[in-house]
């Protein structure tokens, strides 16, 4: 199988198994792999009075380190363009947002999940 498949399998299983998490915790999934121009966004949700971006990472292993970690400067500033995008796109002028990470990481079968609300801000 082609490496970048594979990679992109194992990132839309971390993806589900976040929405599933939030779901339970009262958040409402409005998109999946919102994309443009500009970029992508792994999911979009409402928590409360909260329009809530969120960046999902997931780890097989801490080897190169915390999945949150791998949200860096550039790529929040990605996430950032592209939630700008969406908010002049369905005219939400006015709304209360914020960025959250989710990341997931996988001990002998067990995938712990681990929830950074306010993970950086605009």
């Amino acid at each position: 199988m082609n490496i970048m498949k594979n990679y992109r399998l194992i990132g839309q299983c971390g993806e589900e198994i976040a929405a599933s998490y939030l779901q339970s915790l009262g958040y409402i999934i409005l998109s999946k792999n919102f994309r443009c121009k500009l970029g992508e966004i792994d999911l979009i949700a409402r928590d409360q009075e909260y329009l809530v971006f969120i960046e999902v990472k997931y780890r097989r292993s801490l080897n190169y380190g915390y999945p949150r970690e791998a949200v860096n400067k550039i790529k929040q500033k990605t996430i950032s363009k592209v939630a700008l995008y969406y908010l002049k796109q369905h005219y939400l002028y006015n709304t209360s947002c914020r960025f959250d990470v989710v990341e997931i990481i996988e001990y002998n079968n067990e995938k712990k999940i681990n929830l950074i609300k306010n993970a950086f801000m605009l």
